[in-house]
């Protein structure tokens, strides 16, 4: 759920290039087509021919080329070939920025944190006429929150189908928090985890006793993901969640008066951090934390001798489905929503509303805009959405008495090896226009996705059902604050705001980012008693850059974002 405005992919989402799939037949009851007049015209637009499409967008190590299941099926169905275009030797930001400067740009593009730079160039056409004309599904989907996907006040234009957030969307699990391994709280009894004392303590008492793994390697208590740009997933944005504040990527958000300041600046994220910065000194912190490439991390996970984790599934799932598929389940982790203290609720599932924002858009050098808002509809179609979430009928799931239901053979690999299986059926791969979130259910009565409690709860191992009924829940969400224990922002997030390219907003911005991936970092890693003096020089650095200013351009954002969905 988090996501960073200046990530340009931020959240894995983008970065992740998440595509979603499912089946064939979207309004199927016990197997009976039942499609819409919207579905039908949407399937029933079949190319002349067979073209290519570039796609621009964030890396995505399980892309299939469309030789998955789902893959051969959409394009057989729509004609196209979606032929993607990654980063290479840098970030999509990077990729972005080179294709503003030489003018040139592929059929479709999902630039994340990089639209305003696009827009900002003329390279993105206005979709409002193509949806109003060949997109019924796309209306239908986004419904009452059409009129959110205009790009400004002053500008009516709708130049990004939003795909990363889902309408009606419901949280069933968590995938974020504070994460310890299995064998870590049985070893303790099941322990209360509520305070990031409590965490400390049973990755201590479990080190203590197990200094090295079974085939000697040295235990890890805590290790953090902060040498490249998920340091704003595992090491700053816990700053916020554990000290009562929600996900507005780089700023707080006073939730009355709607002025902003960088989360940075809160004492009591100060506290956290120095609670990191003890973790460190008593040996409990991996050294490597800000020194690691991705890949070292992750191979660290996958080894199981990480105890405890500070980071999101979706960044960490990778290592640990390769522990699930080794048999390692005690090694890998259960979620708790870790606070600095008790007087303190995380606040990961406040509410934003739809969240308009980051998706595809149609580029000024693409051939045919209507075959590719038609394509765009067909997966936002009831038979398309089916098919990107479930799969196809008959080999992902199968329709019992009405219901979808997936094959418990099939639900093994989805849940212990979940890489291998994105990529030989495609589900995951394709989510590039707008969609349905979990619960919410298509005209056969199932849900339009995999994610909901009876399905979640089998996809669960059964150390996590262990873990689960030692405390009372049956979804690691039951550990949770839920939606209704706080007020929906009227803001949506304030991650999916950004500054105009150029501005001198942007460049302080930029500026208070490079402050904050040496200074926290060397706070954390300081002789304890050096630590106020670095965290002050960091809040020096920020003021000198000009954070002041950043504050007061944003607060103007947020308001105007308030008066915008408003109306």
């Amino acid at each position: 759920m988090k996501r960073k405005m200046h990530m340009a992919l931020s959240l894995m989402l983008a970065l992740v290039f998440v595509f979603v799939t499912a089946c064939r037949n979207s309004n199927q009851e016990g197997g009976n087509n039942t499609a819409t007049p919207e579905t039908t015209n949407a399937t029933n637009e079949r190319a002349a021919e067979p073209i290519t499409i570039r796609l621009a967008t964030g890396n995505n190590p399980n892309w299939d080329d469309m030789q998955s299941d789902v893959g051969k099926f959409i394009k057989e169905k729509t004609g196209i070939t979606l032929k993607p275009e990654f980063p290479v030797g840098g970030t999509d930001t990077d990729m972005f920025a080179l294709m503003v400067a030489n003018d040139e740009y592929p059929d479709l593009v999902m630039p994340s944190g990089s639209a305003g730079k696009l827009v900002d160039a003329g390279a993105l056409i206005d979709l409002r006429p193509l949806i109003e004309e060949h997109g019924p599904n796309l209306k239908k989907v986004y419904g009452e929150y059409f009129n959110r996907l205009r790009w400004s006040a002053d500008d009516d234009a709708i130049y990004i189908l939003p795909s990363l957030a889902a309408v009606g969307h419901k949280y069933f699990d968590a995938g974020g928090g504070f994460q310890l391994q299995h064998q870590v709280l049985e070893a303790a009894g099941y322990p209360k985890i509520k305070t990031v004392k409590d965490y400390e303590a049973a990755i201590k008492a479990y080190m203590e006793k197990h200094p090295k793994t079974a085939d000697g390697q040295p235990t890890i208590g805590l290790s953090l993901n902060g040498g490249e740009w998920q340091i704003l997933i595992s090491v700053t944005n816990p700053a916020f969640y554990a000290t009562g504040a929600p996900d507005d990527g780089e700023m707080f958000i006073n939730q009355d008066t709607y002025k902003a300041m960088m989360h940075y600046q809160r004492p009591e994220e100060r506290e956290y951090f120095r609670w990191l910065n003890h973790m460190n000194d008593i040996g409990l912190l991996d050294p490597e934390s800000f020194i690691q490439k991705y890949d070292q991390y992750k191979a660290k996970i996958a080894s199981g001798r990480v105890l405890g984790l500070i980071d999101q599934q979706w960044d960490y799932g990778q290592a640990e489905n390769a522990l699930k598929a080794e048999g390692k389940f005690a090694s890998t982790y259960a979620r708790f929503p870790v606070t600095l203290n008790e007087t303190y609720q995380d606040h990961s599932f406040q509410g934003t509303g739809y969240l308009a924002g980051w998706g595809t858009g149609i580029t000024k050098d693409a051939n045919d805009p209507v075959r590719l808002i038609k394509f765009l509809d067909y997966l936002a179609s009831d038979e398309g959405q089916v098919l990107i979430n479930w799969g196809i009928e008959g080999k992902h799931y199968n329709v019992v008495d009405g219901k979808r239901v997936i094959p418990a053979d099939v639900q093994e690999q989805k849940s212990n090896d979940n890489n291998a299986f994105t990529k030989t059926t495609g589900i995951g791969n394709y989510n590039l226009s707008a969609r349905y979130g979990d619960g919410v259910k298509d005209p056969s009565g199932n849900y339009y996705t995999t994610t909901f409690p009876e399905q979640i709860q089998k996809a669960y191992s059964d150390e996590d059902k262990k873990t689960l009924a030692a405390y009372g829940a049956t979804t690691y969400k039951d550990l949770w604050p839920s939606e209704d224990a706080f007020p929906e922002r009227k803001y949506g997030a304030a991650w999916t705001l950004q500054f105009d390219t150029g501005s001198q907003a942007n460049v302080i911005f930029q500026k208070t980012q490079d402050i904050m991936k040496k200074r926290i970092p060397e706070a954390i890693m300081a002789k304890p008693e050096d630590f106020d003096k670095i965290y002050d020089q960091f809040l020096k650095d920020l003021e000198d850059a000009g954070v002041a200013k950043l504050n007061e351009e944003f607060t103007k954002m947020v308001k105007a974002r308030v008066e915008l969905w408003s109306k």
